[in-house]
């Protein structure tokens, strides 16, 4: 579904998006050309194994960063969150790793995270989308040039299409029908 050696340009876009948005889920992605030739390069989370999304869903220390992470998600079209991809650190923090296969141009969104489908969106959480339209539509803004480094012109136009939509509608997505 997606091309040759874009999967690491994909795990650094999704810390960009993230990061531009303030939410700290993503943990610090590069890109290096190393011995093998270009690839990411993640920062490690210290986290407990025997804690995922099953384990913490109904732990309202994580509520505000599923909530970010439900959107993100719908955002970047992630099509692979799984339980396993939600990491608890040893900071006690939600961290989401696992972002190789986002920002195709087809609707893939493939997540566990569902139970706040349908909801309305808090406006703290539109504002920081809002401002991450502000910046993905300005050309000369970093994160627009960053990103046309890292994504095709249809993924950054699918993009910016997700992000309207949930900016619009102002609701958490629900699933689609296949």
């Amino acid at each position: 579904d997606f091309e040759w050696g874009t999967l690491c340009k994909r795990e650094a876009a999704a810390y960009l998006i993230c990061s531009a948005m303030g939410w700290q889920l993503v943990p610090p992605t590069v890109l290096r050309d190393g011995t093998r030739g270009l690839g990411s390069v993640q920062f490690y989370i210290a986290h407990d194994s025997e804690a995922h999304y099953f384990t913490i869903q109904d732990d309202a220390r994580f509520a505000q960063s599923l909530r970010q992470l439900a959107l993100f998600d719908y955002v970047v079209n992630n099509a692979d969150r799984k339980s396993g991809h939600c990491l608890i650190g040893a900071d006690e923090r939600l961290w989401a790793i696992d972002h190789g296969i986002c920002f195709h141009t087809e609707y893939k969104l493939r997540t566990v995270i569902w139970e706040f489908s349908g909801e309305s969106v808090e406006a703290d959480l539109l504002e920081d989308m809002e401002s991450l339209r502000q910046q993905l539509t300005n050309p000369e803004h970093t994160l627009a040039q960053q990103l046309c480094r890292l994504l095709n012109e249809d993924e950054r136009n699918a993009l910016l299409k997700r992000l309207k939509q949930l900016l619009r509608k102002q609701c958490y997505p629900t699933p689609q029908p296949h």
